[in-house]
């Protein structure tokens, strides 16, 4: 098994999880509870990891990496109720409705 990322929260590494787990890649998060060892070992060693298996590890580093990478795009305007969004989201979060090209 290969680790193909690793945080300090333990938010991160499963928000990464669920990039990986859309992405159809399996994998196992280690170290979720060994922060109160923190001090006894090395910091980051006692931080939670995320694990695939060897033949994974390329898809899965693309994909933590697309994932990464900023949305390019330009703001719009929901039709609906008039909120701002950025260009990552699909839907707007005040009233639900769904982007099309007609809100830009």
């Amino acid at each position: 098994m290969k680790r193909v990322y690793r945080a300090a929260s333990l938010l991160q590494v499963a928000h990464a999880r669920n990039v990986l787990i859309t992405a159809g890649i399996q994998c196992e998060v280690r170290n979720q509870y060994i922060a109160g060892a923190m001090g006894d070992l090395p910091m980051m060693e006692t931080w939670p990891q995320l694990y695939v298996d060897d033949a994974d590890e390329r898809f899965a580093l693309s994909a933590l990496a697309r994932a990464a990478a900023a949305t390019t795009g330009t703001p719009w305007t929901c039709n609906s109720c008039g909120e701002q969004l950025e260009p990552q989201f699909t839907h707007c979060w005040r009233c639900g409705a769904e982007y099309s090209r007609a809100d830009q």
